[in-house]
């Protein structure tokens, strides 16, 4: 495998997690923002959202450099 298709992968892998790291923030979302009745709990979006995107883009890259260890050499 090139060099280009080892960081067009890379880069693949990073936006797949980052889409899993959304979709697993979003499952009951509009529950986690009304939790109080006064007022919207927001620290749903600036807190939960990116460190679930990040999440998702660290776990995924992890996965894709232990797949790369695991695979044997040409």
């Amino acid at each position: 495998m090139g060099q280009r298709t080892q960081a067009a992968a890379g880069c693949l892998t990073a936006g797949i997690g980052a889409g899993a790291g959304l979709a697993v923030w979003a499952v009951d979302v509009r529950e986690r923002l009304w939790r109080f009745e006064e007022a919207p709990d927001w620290s749903v979006l600036y807190a939960e959202l990116p460190l679930a995107i990040l999440g998702g883009v660290a776990a995924a890259l992890a996965s894709w450099a232990l797949l790369r260890c695991l695979r044997p050499r040409r």
